[in-house]
């Protein structure tokens, strides 16, 4: 509770903090959902925003608030699921090829490298047309999590090389510390800050391509997430039938989701930083 608290101190986090828990309530939101959000003609179709449909129906006849609400939770999952994997394989590769070096540090460098000059967007339209009928939004989030640790892995050995040439590491090896010893409590705290940062970034990424993929028709149509919310409408052609609140509702909330999981990344990664917490403590003591 005290780091939550230092961290609300900062106006970004605050800010992002009060947007993603909105977001985060939507989310729960639709397990009380009156709908089935797979189901077609369930209230009249086309009806803007009421008392009744806070944010009118669509063209389908569904709800818009409470597809929202599903699509939310289910994008959250997808960038979830893709930042966790993905972040267990940047943290391995990355201390490993960082402090071991040598023939394993070009080795996994030589494989990070394969992926960073990958054309992520045109495989994965690939992989998406080839598997569209059968992609659950898990994996989904499991081949993202399989694309999305090349450049996290890279910036991760960066700072290991780093903190392996300091005085510190010669001192802990000269008394006789063991690699994991060294590596899990002296390098792991000065990787935390990336790992939070690139965790949070990892997932606007995630959610970013699926809404890109969504939108070409290459992901599963019949699981509502903000990219199908939005191919939907512009199927539709929902701003020219004058049907804003059906493409507006992903669009603001996308945009909104952003900014925060932004607003997070950058606050945390300042937060985190052995660098600002000593001029932290420098302000406090004067």
């Amino acid at each position: 509770m005290g780091v939550l608290r230092d961290l609300l101190r900062d106006g970004k986090f605050r800010l992002g903090f009060i947007i993603i828990c909105i977001i985060l309530f939507l989310a729960i939101l639709s397990f009380f959902s009156p709908y089935d959000p797979t189901r077609w003609n369930l209230v009249p179709r086309d009806l803007p925003p009421s008392l009744q449909h806070i944010l009118g129906t669509n063209s389908q006849g569904q709800d818009v608030f409470w597809q929202l609400t599903f699509a939310v939770r289910n994008s959250l999952t997808i960038a979830i699921i893709a930042a966790f994997f993905s972040r267990i394989i940047a943290i391995i590769v990355g201390l490993v090829a960082g402090y071991r070096g040598g023939g394993i540090d070009r080795f996994l460098m030589g494989i990070n490298d394969s992926f960073l000059v990958l054309p992520l967007l045109p495989i994965l339209i690939l992989i998406s047309s080839l598997i569209k009928g059968r992609l659950s939004f898990i994996g989904l989030g499991l081949i993202l999590s399989f694309f999305g640790w090349s450049w996290d892995a890279r910036v991760i050995r960066s700072q290991i090389l780093s903190l392996r040439e300091r005085d510190f590491s010669y001192t802990a090896l000269l008394s006789g510390s063991k690699t994991l010893s060294l590596v899990f409590k002296e390098y792991f705290p000065f990787v935390i800050p990336i790992v939070f940062s690139t965790l949070i970034n990892n997932m606007s990424w995630a959610i970013g391509m699926e809404m890109t993929l969504a939108i070409l028709g290459l992901t599963n149509l019949e699981i509502p997430t903000l990219g199908t919310m939005l191919q939907w409408a512009l199927s539709y052609q929902a701003l020219l039938l004058g049907l804003w609140w059906w493409l507006f509702t992903p669009v603001v909330t996308s945009v909104f989701l952003f900014v925060s999981l932004y607003l997070l990344s950058v606050s945390i990664s300042e937060y985190l930083d052995p660098r600002t917490r000593i001029q932290r403590i420098r302000v406090i003591k004067e």
